[in-house]
């Protein structure tokens, strides 16, 4: 145990790739698909002194994954912690302070011998945060209004990618039945429209609505995209585990802190998964926050989505959407549409949500 140490991995070298393959599978893990080896940034191995690989941990972004250590019960406690160290020394040295796990649930307490907080788990999987600034931070910067404890607040949480009327119609029914509607736009940048440029067309598009409040989920509304599913069995329980752990994160932190006893979703007749994430939500939430469900906007007997408006974006067919959007979201597209456009011959996915 006493010579073992913490190297750099290069998964792009073949020999190297194979081996820490077959630690991982040797250890249960069984998934390594282009969606979870291509966000990867950084592999770090641990090697006795034989130079045989005994441990392995990867970093994608501010993420830990692929954690995994072989040997008996003495050795592996040790060892655990030794990678886990050297990742968050590595995510320091590159100025990360806060980072996060997805884990099988079995190895949270594993991870919170080392300063992690459990933020969320379900039976199968455990989600994590360690450092600066955390969810209390997060919740803490989110603008409030006088008396909030005793006021009705609503929360809507929505991709817009990107804003329609469809969504402008959900919030509005929101905000006249609330005091205080909260709308959280997922923040990942797995979307045809950015991050930066979702969150300013909802603003732009909800304006005039005063009890309104347009935020950032930042990390805490975990979305497909940023969830991994190399530890789960399927796509159904990734789809599963990552609706459980997100609808706990909001019913247990987010929403007593800020008072939400409402949550808004549009009724979803298109999409399967979207259709299963609702449901999932609705069992997870009540009864202590009441799920309401809206019908979809339809014009011209067609239901208003946001997938109609990318794909009319990729076939160049602009003026189709101006009946689907908002000025200030047509405003944007017709000024962006070159650049939109490249970003799909790229190869950027316009499909789902």
């Amino acid at each position: 145990m006493a010579m073992e140490k913490v190297v750099d991995l290069y998964l792009s070298e073949p020999a190297t790739r194979e081996k820490w393959q077959k630690l991982l599978e040797s250890l249960g893990l069984h998934d390594f698909s282009e969606r979870e080896i291509s966000v990867i940034d950084h592999t770090l191995g641990l090697v006795d002194d034989e130079g045989d690989l005994v441990g392995t941990g990867s970093i994608a972004g501010n993420v830990l994954k692929y954690i995994g250590v072989n040997g008996e019960e003495e050795h592996s406690g040790a060892r655990f912690n030794k990678i886990v160290t050297a990742l968050q020394q590595y995510l320091f040295n590159e100025k990360i302070f806060h980072s996060f796990v997805f884990t099988k649930e079995k190895y949270s307490k594993s991870f919170q011998h080392l300063n992690f907080v459990e933020l969320a788990h379900t039976d199968t999987a455990a989600f994590l945060e360690s450092g600066m600034p955390d969810i209390q931070d997060y919740l803490s910067t989110l603008p409030r209004i006088a008396d909030q404890e005793n006021k009705r607040v609503g929360a809507i949480v929505m991709n817009a990618n990107p804003f329609t009327l469809g969504h402008r119609k959900l919030v509005e029914i929101a905000s006249q039945e609330n005091d205080l509607l909260y709308v959280f736009v997922v923040a990942s940048d797995k979307s045809l429209f950015t991050t930066n440029e979702r969150m300013q067309l909802v603003k732009e598009g909800l304006k005039d609505l005063k009890n309104v409040v347009v935020v950032s989920g930042s990390d805490y509304m975990v979305s497909t995209a940023t969830f991994p599913a190399y530890f789960l069995k399927s796509p159904e329980a990734l789809i599963e585990t990552q609706t459980q752990i997100d609808a706990r994160v909001f019913k247990n932190i987010i929403a007593p802190k800020l008072n939400i006893s409402r949550r808004y979703l549009g009724k979803e007749p298109l999409s399967m998964t979207t259709h299963y994430y609702n449901v999932t939500l609705a069992h997870e939430l009540g009864p202590d926050i009441e799920v309401i469900i809206i019908p979809r906007l339809e014009i011209d007997n067609q239901i208003v989505s946001a997938s109609e408006v990318r794909k009319d974006i990729a076939n160049n067919e602009i003026e189709s959407i101006k009946k689907l959007v908002p000025k200030t979201t047509y405003d944007f597209i017709e000024k962006k549409k070159n650049e939109l456009q490249d970003r799909i011959k790229k190869g950027m996915n316009i499909n789902g949500n």
